[in-house]
């Protein structure tokens, strides 16, 4: 029913920024909190950052609290994920996630949409 398409990914020094994007088309976001997890090579996937329905409420994994800002365009039906002063240890594939929920933003077992995901590498 919802289809996300997550993008902006790349490769970036360490200390560097980029801002990915998750669009999302079949339904409109308005009715679902947006998260973005991340899985790194031989680990398990981690969640990163989530917002609310409005936008009103932001939760942040502890490592990237500080460095990254997630944020939401309704109108465009698309969610952000800016990511500022990356380490290598950011390094992973992000996911995109869409679920009706308004509690447990960071358990993946909640979300019922994922995205194809988008490569981010930081080097040293």
């Amino acid at each position: 029913q919802v289809q996300l398409v997550e993008s902006g990914g790349g490769l970036v020094q360490a200390g560097g920024s980029l801002r990915l994007s998750c669009a999302a088309s079949g339904r409109t976001i308005s009715d679902y909190g947006m998260a973005w997890f991340r899985q790194a090579p031989g680990k398990e996937r981690e969640f990163a950052a989530a917002i609310n329905w409005n936008g009103a409420n932001k939760y942040y994994v502890d490592s990237v609290k500080g460095r990254f800002t997630v944020s939401r365009d309704n109108a465009k039906n698309t969610v952000y994920l800016q990511m500022n002063s990356l380490k290598p240890d950011d390094t992973a594939v992000y996911y995109c996630a869409a679920a009706r929920i308004t509690s447990g933003y960071e358990r993946w077992y909640k979300y019922d949409y994922w995205g194809q995901g988008t490569q981010v590498t930081v080097s040293s």
